[in-house]
């Protein structure tokens, strides 16, 4: 042992190794040019796996994809689900005084043209018309694209549904050029003052600058599902809590990939990465020493996929809730081990293909019932308990809400949509998610232990389509939303069907099973 190394020695930090500003010069100019697997030396900084906050940011994604949304101004009615369901903070809106965008638009016509700038701007009920019958001065609405962040997805293209405010083009010369001056303006322009942002409209919270906490830039998948359910549950916690208030425990996953692929790290918020097994154990050292040190008010999230806490993890979250540690968890469930190939989970589905559980004459895919995580998780004694989904925007923000709110340990459960484990288009994460809880495969509720003594009080499955009844029926096509219904729709099912469509036994399986767990739920929230 070294005589040198007492308990008098000055410890190393990682803000004594880490100068950002040489980090973001030195190192993420080397990786964004190309030389740094030739020019970077193995430093300290290297040696620690230290990367500051936020470097995504500085990421540049424009050479990804062939086309980008283009914003058709006239079509918008500024609903935010486009900025809301986006995976990688590509797409931001803005609502600015009219005098103010007026003012802004004219200094910037002396040194170049905002022609293009200002058909990004429109008159919108919410914005515009409401405040001036209120008395106040109406505000102008925009949605940007970021270029460098757009991966091509068309995700919010699909989320804006209906209303056409969005389309794919194809990129031109020009094209990335032009998105950049026009996102420059917005973020030169300021914020939206907060008089212009409804509190009760949750949508809106994604206005707020504090609730912008997942920069994009991250490594994740065209359309990535966990993409969105984490920069949800950020924007719910900073808007309400602040960036100063919120840290992070991130459980060895898809999301610690795209999340730290160095030197890139889409986190404003404080963010560390533990083995896949104990991100619980880990999350409840870290409140512990928040406590001590007077930080009892500042709120943890834990994050992991369905592997880390319905397998090899499930001891270990069990025994986070068992502690009452104000800890909140959120389960990125996509039904697969995605960060290692795709192999089935307890959270699969019966039938379901993936590796390990690959279709064979005798087998056809996973022959497990799936696990229900968060019906576990219920039986713990005061744990908050949510199953969602990101296409159910305001049962997810109210369930991160009350969450944050709860004095204890709370999990949210959330379906996230994994493209090539699913086999789905990159644009369908919100679609695939608000189907699978229509179609009982996913069933959205919240359970709160403070609202009353009897179970039934607890728990809710307000936002579940016909709640009375075994299967929904969609009254435009008459047709019955069933598991099989929903396993059509996605190529991890395609085997357990005939060339005429017909399900093999296995998913007649699933289906049963479950309808079991729906009738469960019906019944504990007695809604039979």
């Amino acid at each position: 042992m070294n005589d040198k190394l007492t308990t008098e020695t000055k410890r190393t930090t990682a803000h004594d190794i880490l100068n950002i500003e040489d980090f973001n010069e030195r190192i993420i100019g080397a990786y964004n040019d190309g030389t740094a697997e030739e020019s970077l030396p193995a430093d300290e900084s290297t040696a620690r796996s230290l990367i500051p906050a936020g470097t995504a940011a500085m990421r540049d994604f424009s050479y990804i994809a062939p086309d980008i949304p283009e914003f058709i101004s006239d079509n918008c009615v500024a609903c935010m689900e486009c900025v809301t369901q986006c995976p990688d903070t590509a797409i931001l809106g803005k609502a600015i005084p009219e005098n103010t965008l007026k003012s802004a638009l004219e200094e910037y016509n002396k040194t170049d043209s905002s022609e293009k700038i200002a058909k990004q701007w429109t008159e919108t009920n919410k914005f515009y018309k409401a405040p001036a019958k209120q008395g106040k001065e109406p505000a102008k609405f925009g949605i940007f694209i970021d270029p460098t962040k757009c991966k091509g997805c068309a995700e919010c293209v699909d989320a804006c549904g209906e209303h056409e405010a969005l389309k794919m083009i194809t990129k031109k010369d020009d094209t990335i050029p032009q998105y950049i001056k026009v996102f420059d303006f917005y973020k030169q322009i300021g914020p939206t003052p907060s008089e212009y942002i409804n509190e009760r409209v949750l949508v809106d919270m994604m206005l707020a600058e504090e609730s912008l906490l997942y920069t994009g830039g991250a490594g994740s998948c065209m359309g990535c599902g966990e993409g969105t359910a984490l920069r949800m549950m950020l924007a719910a916690t900073g808007f309400t809590y602040g960036a100063e208030s919120v840290g992070l425990v991130a459980a060895t996953g898809c999301n610690t990939v795209y999340g730290s692929t160095y030197p890139y790290n889409p986190f404003l918020v404080p963010w560390t990465n533990s083995l896949f097994e104990n991100v619980s154990a880990d999350a409840m050292g870290i409140r512990t020493r928040w406590n001590q040190i007077g930080w009892q008010d500042k709120k943890l999230w834990c994050i992991g996929g369905d592997g880390a806490m319905l397998d090899i993890g499930f001891q270990a979250l069990s025994r986070m809730l068992m502690s009452g540690m104000d800890i909140n968890l959120i389960i990125l469930d996509t039904q697969a081990y995605s960060n290692t190939g795709g192999q089935t989970s307890t959270a699969s589905y019966g039938g379901q293909e993936a590796k390990m559980s690959l279709r064979g004459k005798e087998i056809h895919g996973k022959i497990e019932r799936r696990k229900e995580i968060a019906n576990l998780c219920m039986i713990h004694p005061d744990v908050f308990v949510a199953q969602t989904t990101c296409a159910h925007t305001n049962h997810f923000y109210k369930a991160i809400m009350a969450a944050n709110k709860h004095r204890g340990p709370s999990v949210i459960n959330v379906y996230t949509t994994c493209q090539p484990e699913h086999g789905v288009a990159d644009n369908l994460a919100m679609h695939q998610a608000k189907l699978a809880a229509d179609s009982r495969a996913f069933p959205i509720f919240i359970y709160d232990p403070k609202d009353g003594e009897r179970f039934s009080d607890k728990l809710s499955l307000q936002g579940n389509p016909a709640k009375k009844d075994n299967w929904y029926i969609n009254p435009k096509t008459k047709e019955q939303i069933d598991f099989i219904y929903f396993a059509k729709t996605e190529g991890r099912f395609s085997k357990n069907f005939d060339s005429k469509g017909n399900p093999d036994e296995q998913l007649l399986k699933s289906q049963e099973d479950r309808l079991k767990n729906w009738k469960l739920l019906q019944e504990l929230a007695g809604e039979v």
